[in-house]
């Protein structure tokens, strides 16, 4: 049976981290929303007994598991992106969490007083936060990410032992947002992290991932979703 990723059709968000799993392990996948519109997903949410808060989630026939995280938590070893030792997986994890974290602060550099007001009904309050994401927080995260390459026993080429795994491609995404978002202030933050970079280009190289991208399956990153380009943002 397939895969069932629900998510909002229109955008990347937090199911992109997803789907460049699935993509990658040529797994078969539904993307509900996209095929049949929203009103599964929103049903689902309200399904008992235990419910997602939020898409995205994954539907593998009786079971549901919502949060990205832990949805490539569970895909990882299913999809072989993951190691097979308990500490890598919980280390390989625990890279996912700290990208979800840095996508969170993404979001809040544009909606950083409340998710329901519009961009323009916050904008003082987001010109501040993104200045401290973008000179502080983003140089933090892909710092971060540059030591953890370099720290891997069997190399620099990824984030978890000497083979692909989910937190690679989730790099990966993580570092087209900042690039689409923030620019100049991505620009300057890679030039200090060469790892990233290296593993960047590494992943939309691979033959699957670069074939999803030419795709009319990778939707264009928006104003709608998480990483958004307000210029002024960018400083």
């Amino acid at each position: 049976m397939a895969y069932e990723l629900h998510y909002w059709p229109c955008i990347q968000g937090r199911g992109e981290f997803v789907r460049l799993a699935l993509e990658e392990a040529g797994a078969d996948y539904r993307d509900i929303t996209r095929e049949d519109g929203i009103d599964d997903m929103v049903a689902g949410l309200d399904a008992p007994p235990r419910p997602a808060f939020a898409p995205p989630y994954l539907r593998d026939g009786d079971l549901v598991v919502g949060q990205t995280a832990a949805i490539l938590h569970y895909l990882g070893p299913r999809l072989g992106l993951v190691g097979e030792s308990e500490a890598d997986r919980i280390w390989t994890h625990q890279i996912q969490l700290t990208i979800a974290d840095a996508v969170a602060e993404v979001h809040d550099t544009h909606h950083p007083i409340a998710s329901s007001l519009f961009y323009e009904d916050q904008k003082p309050e987001a010109a501040r936060r993104a200045a401290a994401f973008r000179d502080e927080r983003i140089p933090k995260f892909l710092g971060w990410l540059e030591r953890v390459l370099g720290a891997n026993h069997a190399g620099p080429r990824h984030l978890v032992g000497d083979r692909l795994s989910y937190a690679d491609l989730s790099l990966f995404q993580l570092v087209e947002g900042l690039a689409y978002a923030f620019p100049q202030a991505t620009e300057r933050a890679l030039a200090a992290t060469p790892k990233v970079v290296a593993l960047h280009r590494l992943v939309a190289a691979r033959p699957r991932i670069a074939a999803y991208l030419a795709s009319d399956r990778r939707l264009a990153f928006s104003e709608d979703g998480i990483f958004r380009r307000y210029p002024e943002l960018d400083g």
